[in-house]
């Protein structure tokens, strides 16, 4: 608060009343606090609007690549891959950010392990595409599902981090559930396994990679972009491409991929900022629900006693895992996410 400013009248020996400045009042340790909290819980709220903003959009992207599954999953997945650089791109541009891009590229293990996550999300992408124009969408949650226990095996395997006993618990009753759909159905869920193992690994090297979400996805996106960019106009010369050959709403469909990717990323670092990481963990739940309903309800996947079972073990696991993580967590003093 500033001061006003005052003149001095009658003698200097003696001001007058109206001469002398006036003290501002303190805001007391108690307001301050009450404020600081306030302003605190609205940024908490604000966090979990936009995580679920981010989580909801990523359990319901099976609507998106449902109505373009009549196009190729690669040629879906090279449309995906260059209209998110040009979105991610303008976005960055807006925010002043190519600096922190720019970095990252520079640095040579920071570089490798962004060449390493780009080809991992790449074919995660891939995958999920492929999931969702064969009707395996189910599946495809069940991979995401499992990931949060992938990534504690990934954790204990290559950065020595130790088992607690309810994580172990948690782990084995997942291995119970696949193992149980694999018997019933003579195979192993490839897809889903493939989703939770590919996104867990992009996880490790993301983790090495000291670079936020969004500049880290525009880095990969620009490695991509060649590649991809070549596939799509090899396919327009060949005349095998269905962009601006089907129809403009097609080629609109097409585009909009890079607003399927961006928007819900936006979402995510707005609410990793605001939030704790277990509130985060927890909030990821949210896609895979949404993908198994989209499956089972909208998409009308069989879904029998096998897959109770099998969902059931791995539903077990997550809440022994999720009991597990809230017991641990440290007081409110705890770093937020960042």
């Amino acid at each position: 608060m500033s001061r006003a400013e005052c003149g001095l009248a009658g003698s200097p020996a003696a001001p007058s009343p109206a001469a002398t400045p006036v003290a501002s009042t303190p805001q007391t340790p108690t307001a301050a606090a009450a404020a600081a909290a306030a302003a605190s819980a609205a940024s908490v709220q604000a966090g979990v609007l936009y995580g679920v903003a981010a989580y909801l959009a990523w359990g319901f992207v099976a609507l998106y690549f449902k109505a373009v599954a009549h196009v190729v999953p690669l040629e879906v997945l090279a449309h995906r891959i260059v209209w998110s650089l040009a979105l991610l791109a303008v976005v960055l541009t807006a925010q002043g950010r190519w600096g922190a891009a720019w970095r990252a590229t520079r640095s040579r293990p920071v570089l490798l392990a962004l060449g390493g996550s780009t080809l991992l999300i790449a074919f995660n992408w891939l995958v999920f595409i492929w999931c969702v124009a064969g009707g395996r969408v189910l599946e495809a949650s069940l991979g995401y599902y499992i990931n949060p226990l992938v990534n504690i095996l990934l954790g204990f395997v290559f950065l020595g981090e130790r088992l607690r006993r309810m994580q172990l618990v948690a782990v084995a009753l997942a291995f119970v559930g696949v193992a149980y759909l694999t018997v019933q159905f003579g195979s192993l869920p490839w897809l889903g396994l493939a989703l939770a193992f590919s996104f867990g690994f992009y996880g490790l090297l993301r983790k090495v990679a000291p670079v936020d979400a969004f500049t880290g996805l525009t880095v990969e996106t620009s490695l991509l972009a060649p590649l991809a960019l070549g596939y799509l106009l090899c396919l327009g010369a060949s005349g095998s491409g269905v962009f601006g050959v089907v129809s403009r709403g097609q080629d609109a469909l097409l585009a909009a991929s890079g607003l399927v990717t961006a928007i819900p990323l936006l979402c995510f670092a707005a609410a990793a900022r605001r939030l704790r990481l277990s509130t985060v963990g927890f909030l990821q739940y949210i896609a895979p629900t949404g993908q198994f309903l989209l499956a089972v309800i909208a998409f009308g996947e069989p879904f029998g006693r096998a897959h109770w079972i099998s969902f059931g073990c791995i539903w077990t696991a997550l809440a022994i895992y999720t009991t597990d993580a809230l017991l641990r967590r440290p007081a409110a003093s705890q770093p937020r996410y960042s």
